[in-house]
């Protein structure tokens, strides 16, 4: 995959905010990019059982209001919101976890369609594995994610890469580090203590480039 990495890394933003869920507190990563397609486009890409494998994973189940879904490999769960071409929101269950995806549509006034992607969590379900990773856990796989889905849109590419072998290139490498440095700086931006952002940014590119224990996505742990 050709790509210019400063440019794919700064196509997307990303934030770390404070929630509450059910009445306990919940941390979410948010991540944002515009993709130079319209909406309906954007939406049958993140709906669509033949068009995700194309970018993402396949996908299983009853794809509809209600239906439970799972990806091949990866989490699953239940539909939770299916307004199109606007909200999309399901449980992400994994390894025995929930938490929660939410992803918006909407145009964007400068052209083009606008995602915001959010994944939530509670605090009390997944406190030591933020301590350890920071927000670069899941906010990397979804860097990543998003940044295939605009391969698919605007390069369309139908099929993605394999992530191990993508994190072995160069370029695969440096969009890694890339990413986990931001979201290292997003979790700073959200209040986390200097240090402590600093060794969980390094123990998520560690993890992603596959030189740490367990390298590998950790995505589906939330």
């Amino acid at each position: 995959m050709d790509m210019d990495i400063t440019r794919q890394l700064g196509l997307i933003t990303r934030a770390v905010v404070h929630r509450e869920h059910e009445g306990k507190p919940a941390r979410s990563v948010v991540a944002t990019r515009t993709y130079a397609t319209d909406i309906d486009d954007v939406w049958d890409a993140i709906t669509s059982r033949e068009r995700l494998p194309r970018w993402f994973l396949p996908v299983t189940g009853e794809l509809r209001l209600g239906g439970r879904y799972q990806l091949q490999g990866n989490a699953g769960g239940q539909i939770l919101r299916c307004e199109q071409p606007h909200h999309l929101a399901l449980t992400w269950e994994f390894a025995g976890g929930v938490s929660w995806v939410d992803v918006r549509l909407t145009k964007d006034p400068n052209g083009g369609t606008r995602l915001e992607l959010e994944h939530l969590a509670r605090v009390e379900d997944n406190d030591q594995f933020w301590n350890q990773f920071g927000p670069g856990a899941v906010g990397v796989g979804w860097d990543l994610s998003l940044l295939g889905l605009g391969e698919h849109l605007e390069r369309g590419m139908q099929r993605p890469p394999n992530e191990a072998e993508f994190a072995g290139t160069e370029g695969g490498k440096g969009f890694i580090v890339g990413s986990s440095d931001a979201w290292g700086r997003a979790s700073v931006a959200f209040g986390t203590d200097q240090a402590a952002a600093a060794a969980a940014t390094a123990a998520t590119t560690a993890f992603y480039t596959g030189t740490g224990p367990g390298g590998g996505d950790c995505q589906g742990s939330g």
